[in-house]
């Protein structure tokens, strides 16, 4: 039994997430034959949990009277990345950047509004119904309309191109394993990067695995890389991953489920005390205003413990949390469930939590030389009253003592939403040889791509993986409609 409808396609685009959808959509309304393989049962990938996409000079921005600098914004990103980013790549996608939002608007996207995250600009455009009603109510259904051909639990398994340029793409139906052999003019690679392989993220990042939580859809496990990588494309810019802060692991529950959490963001999203395997202080806990610099903290230290007391709990319970988690738990929002999450945790005996009377206890339990954690707590105590913080200058605003019992520590480990980066690329996400030049008619776009971050994504200018995913599918396949004629 065939797999596809068709032997010879025009474009083929492996993936199916922000950027598979938006690239297949193109493609099919540039009037192409057009296949879309998702190697699982559902489509949208790690785009159905995303909140929103950046974008400047928005008609979102420009009803809210919001200014954000086109160059300001270049500038900024490619000097946080240490100039590792691509500044071409950048500027086409900021001057872009409006057509998309006003473009995914068209093809039947809703959105809630525009608004900042942390102590980032307003380039945030969320969505309603979050990536999977953007994607399931507004992209899928219109590619299908006019005729894109869908095919799930398929997966490209490899890719090689002949003399004439033609490009064979291997399927194989992951329900019963039959293989099948088709060709394509243009081959779309969108599979979301390899964050949830770890055979790779051992071999080509520093993180240590056993501290981080992935957050994802499952299915990144570097599938158009090694196709991209197959076919000669260079390796390039691994070793990034999106971070997003401190997070608890519940081993009993799907990580994602910890998003809408009080007591996950109470315990790591908050600018308030951590301290090491030692017991000690490390870092301006208000890092978490840039949550990929605070994950680069917490990964400094080999153990991070969350530590809050009675007071605090309350305190965020009656006026609101100092730092949220995105748009599943704003920044403000009163935690009236915290007390009672925190409490059933401990009932319930969760790995990550310890409550104690007093602090010499809650040391114990958490493994701590207790006299040195006593003592920096006292410290960090005298430094609250004062209003200085004099071991690493937090703003006094942040500064809350940790005094009043019951005490609770939590086991911090770091969420990761994606890697970025694997495939080098033009500026029209056509990928490169070794020597630089391009491999025509194959492209990288999304997470599979290189261009957008240095070592450290950059949450300053919130929903610009998002973005970037939606911009570099319509890109490529924009640019490969030039190819095709």
């Amino acid at each position: 039994m065939k797999i596809s409808k068709k032997e010879n396609y025009d474009v083929v685009v492996v993936g199916s997430g922000a950027a598979g959808q938006a690239a297949a959509l193109t493609a099919v309304e540039n009037g192409n034959s057009v296949l879309m393989l998702e190697k699982g049962r559902h489509t949208g990938g790690s785009a159905n949990y995303s909140e929103g996409l950046f974008a400047v000079d928005s008609y979102l921005q420009k009803e809210k009277g919001i200014n954000v600098s086109t160059l300001d914004v270049l500038k900024e990103e490619v000097e946080y990345s240490s100039y590792k980013a691509d500044s071409r790549i950048w500027r086409n996608y900021l001057d872009t950047s409006a057509e998309n939002i006003k473009w995914l608007h068209d093809e039947g996207v809703e959105y809630e509004g525009v608004q900042a995250m942390g102590a980032g600009e307003a380039t945030w455009h969320i969505y309603k119904g979050y990536g999977d009603g953007a994607m399931h109510n507004g992209l899928e259904p219109r590619f299908k309309k006019l005729g894109g051909e869908l095919l799930t639990s398929t997966s490209a398994i490899n890719l090689e191109i002949d003399y004439d340029g033609n490009k064979k793409v291997t399927l194989k139906n992951e329900a019963n394993g039959d293989i099948e052999i088709i060709t394509a003019k243009v081959v779309i690679l969108a599979t979301g990067g390899y964050l949830n392989n770890d055979e790779m993220m051992a071999k080509e990042t520093n993180y240590d695995l056993s501290r981080l939580i992935t957050v994802s859809c499952g299915k990144g496990t570097g599938d158009g890389l090694r196709l991209g990588w197959h076919v000669g494309g260079q390796k390039y810019g691994m070793g990034t991953a999106m971070l997003f802060g401190g997070y608890l692991k519940d081993p009993g529950q799907p990580s994602f489920k910890m998003m809408r959490s009080q007591m996950n963001v109470a315990a790591g999203q908050q600018p308030l005390l951590w301290v090491n395997e030692n017991g000690e202080r490390f870092v301006d806990e208000s890092v978490v205003y840039n949550f990929s610099y605070a994950g680069n903290a917490l990964y400094s230290q080999n153990k991070v413990y969350s530590i809050l007391d009675k007071k605090i709990i309350d305190e965020m319970a009656e006026k609101g949390n100092f730092m949220g988690l995105g748009v599943y738990i704003e920044r403000g929002h009163k935690m009236d469930k915290l007390q009672e999450e925190i409490d059933q945790a401990i009932s319930e005996n969760k790995p990550f939590i310890f409550k104690a009377d007093t602090l010499e206890e809650l040391a114990e339990k958490m493994n701590l030389p207790k006299d040195k954690f006593v003592q920096n707590i006292k410290k960090f105590n005298e430094d609250v009253k004062t209003g200085e913080d004099k071991s690493f200058g937090k703003d006094p605003k942040y500064l809350r003592t940790v005094e009043d019992g019951p005490f609770y520590g939590f086991k911090l480990t770091v969420g990761a939403y994606c890697t970025m980066g694997g495939l080098r690329i033009t500026p029209d996400n056509e990928i490169e040889d070794e020597k630089g030049q391009p491999i025509e008619g194959v492209y990288a776009t999304g997470n599979d791509a290189s261009g957008l971050t240095g070592d450290t994504y950059g949450p300053n200018m919130p929903g610009t993986c998002a973005g970037y995913a939606f911009y570099s599918g319509r890109n490529a396949a924009q640019h490969a409609q030039k190819y095709l004629k």
